[in-house]
């Protein structure tokens, strides 16, 4: 057989792994949908594997088909950055760098950074995004994001995670409670309190540091509600239903009626780590690298 593997395969690929259904898939990429049938057949006879299972209710990818699916979405993803790099260089650009961030990120050491980068090397471009630790490192392994910063104590094979900054935790309460900083001994103070914590999901880290604070008071939690977002946490320990452990540095840039008390006695302090691919090949990363190593 004398075909060969060509970028279209991976494209029409990658568009009936999306959305398992030919017919769509092919609307989706303006083709007929025999003639897509044809180029996958013809891309599984040229693999000698087969990658889809298909009958008249539905398409599945088969194991081979999974794997090859997070394989094609990195090649194209990283095609598409090569492209962006091009263009910007051409210009006489020196790249871009995509960031992923924790909202806590944003407080100080995202800023330094982006005011560092704009001093030093103008003509790096930035993106940023807001994202989950999860979302963040899902990105950086798919080559969606150069850089995150996280609340991981370790990642995947393949990556660096570096500590950039440490902070201590506040407690969260009512501007109206009855508890002051000055009256303020330990955490066991509020352990009848309802708690409001970011989401597990969001930051298992943050989570688990939360529960240990709570459990060498001596007593686990009450956990009312949980969140994504800091302004959303605030919120509701301003309408009194709940009250929250967070990283110190939030506090700033929030104006709700609340009130902050900083837990300086206690063991535990938000790490906030930044990650990136050890085989990243931006060199325009590399740049911001050395920046945050000496922030």
């Amino acid at each position: 057989m004398n075909y060969q593997i060509e970028l279209r395969h991976f494209i029409y690929f990658l568009a009936v792994a999306e959305e398992l259904h030919f017919r769509k898939a092919a609307e989706k990429l303006f083709i007929s949908q025999p003639g897509l049938s044809t180029q996958i057949k013809q891309m599984e006879e040229i693999l000698e594997t087969q990658l889809f299972i298909r009958d008249k209710k539905k398409v599945q990818l088969t194991p081979a088909g999974k794997y090859l699916k997070g394989e094609v979405e990195f090649i194209l993803n990283h095609l598409d950055q090569i492209k962006k790099q091009l263009k910007q260089i051409g210009k006489g650009d020196l790249g871009e760098i995509r960031i992923g961030f924790l909202g806590s990120a944003m407080q100080n050491v995202v800023p330094n950074l982006l005011l560092k980068l704009k001093e030093k090397y103008p003509l790096i471009h930035t993106s940023l995004e807001e994202l989950s630790n999860r979302a963040q490192i899902n990105a950086i392994m798919h080559d969606r994001l150069d850089l995150g910063f996280v609340r991981l104590s370790r990642v995947a094979k393949g990556l660096e995670i570096k500590p950039i900054y440490e902070d201590t935790f506040s407690l969260v309460i009512p501007a109206d409670h009855p508890l002051e900083a000055s009256s303020f001994k330990n955490i066991k103070q509020v352990k009848d309190e309802a708690f409001i914590l970011f989401s597990q999901d969001y930051s298992p880290l943050y989570y688990d540091t939360v529960l240990s604070i709570c459990e060498d008071g001596g007593f686990t939690p009450r956990v009312s509600h949980k969140s994504v977002h800091a302004q959303t946490i605030f919120k509701l320990v301003e309408n009194k239903l709940g009250i929250a452990i967070v990283p110190t540095a939030l506090q700033y840039g929030f104006q709700m009626d609340v009130k902050f008390i900083e837990l300086k006695r206690i063991k535990q302090r938000a790490v906030l780590s930044m990650v990136w691919k050890q085989d990243h090949r931006n060199p325009a990363l590399q740049n911001c690298l050395d920046l945050l190593l000496h922030i």
